[in-house]
């Protein structure tokens, strides 16, 4: 497999002069991999809008449409986390404008008894609304059209909850002149509002870093001032239109991944009558090197004679000169083999280059040779049988991983 992979490098190699030197590749971005993820620094905004509002409850169409009308204030900070996902969260303010049933003296917000509606059955009623919001940003522009930096009109669509905290003025009865306090109707449990809101925010970019919003809201509101008795029944609509502007911190902008682009390759008669040759000749130096290949796949490969094997490789640990553990039943073994055979062997002492320094080595390899002639005397091989030597290369050259090889005694036949 290696020498397939060598040939095909090869072939290739033949070609690529001509074919790099026609063309020049760069690099662009590509949208359609998707868009990187910026830092965490970058992507902020500030956000401040007004306008106003209306107030939808069942009371509020027996009031005129001009005393419905609310002032509606927001500030906000958030953050893009990718070309079509955000987040923004914030204060706001709303001035809650309409009619309540005559009995319910509560939160009227009115300084003297205010002027009675359709026949007497409703008075008009006015408070404020303080509160926190959160709301999640998807950006439609770039969802339906693609990412487009400095687009100069962004569609954005967002959903979001509040809780707010109802204001009136203290005491609000016939006669009083209260201050607006929170609670000012002495019933604070039905003063904290809850709401669910959506909208459509219109962007246009004056600048690279602020943009123009116009903001289509609407509200679903828990409605706590008109009595206890609506609240359990109904949530309040309040629908509202606000103006304002967005300042962005820091990198706005998304990059998208980097891709290799080739120009059309485009060449005269001339050079691609250079091709063709350069491929004709590719082909034949394939053929060759094909040929090569099968006959080495073919050839047997030859025996080596029986003089090259070692007899046996007795092992040592590291730094250790003696005989240890199942070698020396090799060693019994082996001894057997000499005692039976009229011949003189050749015992040759190694040691692992990759440890220790020479001199340690060299002193290992005399000491686990000797040993080994000693151990074979002992076990009753003649003395003048037996050659001994030290090699200060690598027995077996496999790495330092494999040290352990390279540790050892041969015995080799003369």
């Amino acid at each position: 497999m290696k020498k397939f992979a060598l040939l095909v490098l090869l072939c290739v190699s033949y070609l690529m002069p001509s074919v790099s030197s026609a063309q020049e590749v760069t690099y662009v971005e590509d949208p359609t991999q998707g868009y990187l993820l910026n830092r965490m620094r970058d992507n902020w905004f500030i956000m401040a809008d007004g306008g106003v509002g209306m107030m939808m409850s069942p009371y509020d169409k027996h009031e005129h449409f001009g005393h419905r009308l609310g002032a509606k204030a927001d500030f906000f900070v958030g953050k893009w986390f990718s070309p079509l996902l955000g987040l923004r969260a914030g204060l706001d303010y709303e001035q809650m404008k309409g009619a309540t049933y005559t009995g319910n003296y509560g939160a009227l917000g009115y300084r003297n008894w205010p002027r009675q509606l359709d026949g007497g059955k409703y008075v008009p009623q006015h408070f404020n609304n303080f509160g926190l919001v959160g709301d999640v940003l998807f950006n439609v522009s770039n969802w339906l059209c693609g990412y487009k930096p400095h687009r100069f009109y962004n569609c954005i669509f967002y959903v979001g909850m509040a809780v707010n905290w109802v204001y009136a003025r203290e005491g609000a009865r016939p006669v009083s002149d209260g201050k607006w306090v929170y609670g000012g109707n002495d019933d604070t449990d039905h003063c904290r509002n809850y709401s669910m809101q959506a909208g459509l925010l219109n962007s246009f970019a004056i600048t690279k870093k602020i943009d123009f919003n116009v903001d289509l809201r609407f509200d679903l509101m828990q409605e706590h001032v008109d009595g206890a008795d609506i609240w359990y029944k109904t949530w309040n609509e309040y629908p509202g239109i606000l103006l304002g502007l967005t300042y962005k911190f820091g990198k706005s902008e998304w990059n998208a991944p980097i891709q290799a682009v080739c120009p059309e390759w485009k060449y005269t008669d001339p050079e691609g009558d250079a091709l063709v040759a350069n491929l004709n000749d590719a082909n034949r130096k394939i053929s060759d090197l094909e040929d090569q290949l099968r006959k080495c796949l073919e050839k047997k490969a030859e025996a080596k004679p029986e003089g090259e094997v070692p007899l046996a490789t007795i092992y040592f640990p590291i730094n250790r000169t003696e005989v240890m553990g199942v070698q020396r039943n090799v060693l019994d073994a082996v001894a057997e083999v000499m005692k039976n055979e009229n011949r003189s062997y050749m015992l040759t002492g190694w040691a692992d280059n990759y440890t220790g320094n020479d001199n340690i080595n060299v002193r290992l390899r005399k000491g686990r040779v000797a040993t080994v002639k000693k151990e074979l005397i002992n076990k009753g091989v003649a003395d003048s049988r037996l050659e001994t030597e030290i090699n200060n290369g690598e027995l077996t050259d496999y790495g330092p991983k494999c040290a352990s090889l390279d540790r050892a005694v041969t015995i080799q036949r003369k």
